[in-house]
């Protein structure tokens, strides 16, 4: 009997045939189907809140019963060998996650995973797959993080990841590949956006150097541990990922051939190599134009047959596929040329080529190469730099202005001093604090206080009991010829004397040239 239904018949008759009543209406629903039945956790499993554990429950068969709350499964640790369609007997859109590690599991159906279309990590790590065929993957299309190492795997079909869409990150680490699953980038309908595959511990013993120069640029590839053949093209490769500090390779550089220290690889033609310091150079061309830029380090005359690979803001090109028609090409020596360039060709260009030298770290082996006058280059990625730079610039400048002119209002309305005149008496009270700067000296003498051309400078204040009470009024400083007329600093400075403290002159510049304080802003009148 349901187990409601069971609930409400075994109550105590409270309230006489009401409840004898309801009960018997809810059997009656339950029988018509009405009523859900109540989800239960599965026996042998381990349930709490929307997390089901099943591991190490020496499970050999599915399915079972999986309850409809369910956000994540592990099913590890168990016998099983096989995953058929029929897993579970129902559609799961709520399962995000299912660890499926640490079974013995040789064998996937296609479409296996069509009952969980939502899945977000997939963990089939330390199995006994062996091949990765088509389709097996179909239907997780929102499939992000999936890990596949430690199997048997030999093969990858063409299609296997054909509905991955948004996979990011795939481990296919400690497996027996030969060939590099060149089909993750390659084909339709693959990875649009895959910023990390681990590849380490397998049998590559060659990789794709141009494809991969193209897709490391936006995320990581790892290749430690596998037998590669140290050819010239791998040691270029792996000499530009460690100028370019290239994570994967930095993080286990022991664990590649063809290492700086090591003396079984090739000598690629290091004869042809100079021995100065590589310094990043610009080029610049008219639209419509060929121009041709040298690789840096790299003597032209004797690098014939050589492979260069040249990383575009675009694509890459390497010398190996001579095409004179094309818009990019390699010539043999090593040279790039751009016949007929656009404006979108200006950018940065990466030579990658085996110099078999160590770099230091304020040498380049790539060049500018600007389309047009230096002016229109902004538009494109070669000024992104500079633009920000122009802006923080800006963006100080902005802000210190903002704060001296603050600092101005603040020390004319908020200053403690105040001037009080007597008769027949000067100025008591203010000391050195503030000075009229005017451009005309007889402006002080006539006490003419008018607006024009005045400036303001602060100075140190003197001791207000060292000021003669019967002393004149201090000059004013002529901006003119910048002398001290009458600046008393503690008493070290007198008449006439040149103005030559670094502070106060830098002072004067800020005022009168930084934050443009003109006469219209701040125009004097008699003080009270």
């Amino acid at each position: 009997m349901h187990p409601i239904v069971s609930q409400l018949l075994g109550k105590t008759n409270v309230g006489g045939s009401q409840c004898i009543t309801a009960a018997a209406a809810l059997l009656f629903l339950l029988c018509l189907g009405f009523l859900p039945s109540v989800d239960t956790c599965p026996r042998y499993c381990i349930c709490a809140s929307d997390i089901i554990s099943c591991s190490g429950s020496n499970l050999s068969v599915l399915p079972f019963d999986l309850p409809s709350y369910a956000t994540r499964l592990d099913l590890s640790h168990n016998a099983l060998t096989a995953l058929p369609t029929d897993w579970i007997p129902q559609r799961s859109d709520r399962l995000t996650t299912l660890v499926l590690s640490r079974n013995s599991i040789s064998q996937i159906e296609v479409n296996a995973f069509t009952v969980a279309p939502y899945l977000l990590h997939l963990d089939l790590s330390s199995n006994q797959l062996t091949v990765l065929n088509s389709s097996i993957f179909s239907g997780l299309k929102e499939l992000k993080e999936l890990l596949v190492f430690g199997n048997q795997i030999i093969q990858i079909n063409p299609g296997a990841f054909s509905d991955l869409h948004s996979l990011q990150r795939l481990y296919l680490s400690g497996n027996r590949l030969k060939a590099f699953p060149l089909g993750l980038y390659m084909e339709p309908g693959g990875p649009r956006n895959l910023t990390f595959l681990d590849l380490s511990h397998n049998r590559l013993s060659e990789v794709p150097v141009q494809t991969l120069l193209s897709v490391t640029r936006q995320g990581g590839i790892y290749l430690q541990d596998n037998p590669l053949v140290c050819d010239c093209a791998l040691m270029a490769l792996l000499e530009y990922w460690i100028w370019k500090q290239y994570r994967p390779l930095v993080d286990f550089r022991g664990d590649y051939p063809c290492r700086e220290d090591s003396r079984t690889g090739p000598i690629c033609s290091q004869q042809g190599m100079w021995d100065i310091p590589l310094e990043a150079q610009t080029y610049q061309v008219e639209p419509g134009k060929s121009l041709t830029v040298p690789c840096p380090g790299l003597i032209s005359s004797t690098q014939e047959g050589m492979f260069v690979f040249w990383v575009t803001p675009r694509t890459v090109v390497n010398s190996s596929t001579y095409d004179s028609s094309g818009h990019l090409t390699v010539l043999p020596n090593g040279t790039l040329e751009i016949q007929g360039a656009l404006i979108e060709d200006s950018g940065t260009y990466g030579c990658v080529a085996a110099r078999g030298r160590y770099y230091d770290p304020f040498e380049s082996v790539e060049v500018n190469v600007v389309v047009g006058n230096l002016s229109t280059a902004s538009s494109n990625g070669l000024s992104h730099r500079s633009g920000a730079e122009h802006f923080n610039t800006a963006f100080t400048t902005l802000a210190s202005c903002v704060v001296s002119i603050i600092l101005v209002l603040l020390y004319l309305y908020l200053t403690p001093c105040r001037c009080r005149e007597s008769p027949g008496e000067g100025s008591r009270g203010c000391g050195g604090r503030a000075f009229v700067l005017c451009s005309d000296p007889r402006d002080i003498e006539s006490e003419q206080r008018r607006s024009n051309g005045k400036r303001v400078a602060f100075l140190e204040p003197q001791a207000e009991n060292s000021i003669d009470i019967g002393s004149p009024k201090t000059p004013a400083i002529y901006l003119g010829h910048v002398t001290t007329e009458g600046i008393l600093k503690n008493g070290s400075r007198t008449l006439g004397q040149t103005l030559t403290d670094p502070t106060i002159v830098l002072l004067l510049y800020k005022v009168k040239a930084s934050c443009f304080v003109e006469r219209s802003v701040f125009s004097w009148t008699k003080m009270p």
